[in-house]
């Protein structure tokens, strides 16, 4: 599977608690904070809902 680097790039102060959790999930709880995950549909439905907030980097 594909690997991707999901950077949180704006704050989820004053979003949707649905919007904070899925951050948490993640694995984002700061700004700035990075991880790579594998990219899952699941991963990228995630994403999706949160892509205002978030930055995303194709590893190869």
């Amino acid at each position: 599977m594909k690997k991707i680097k999901i950077k949180q790039v704006k704050s989820g102060i004053d979003r949707s608690e649905r919007q904070k959790l899925t951050l948490k999930a993640l694995g984002l709880n700061k700004m700035n904070a990075s991880k790579e995950v594998e990219a899952t549909p699941q991963i990228l439905g995630m994403v999706k809902k949160v892509n205002h907030l978030v930055t995303v980097e194709e590893l190869s």
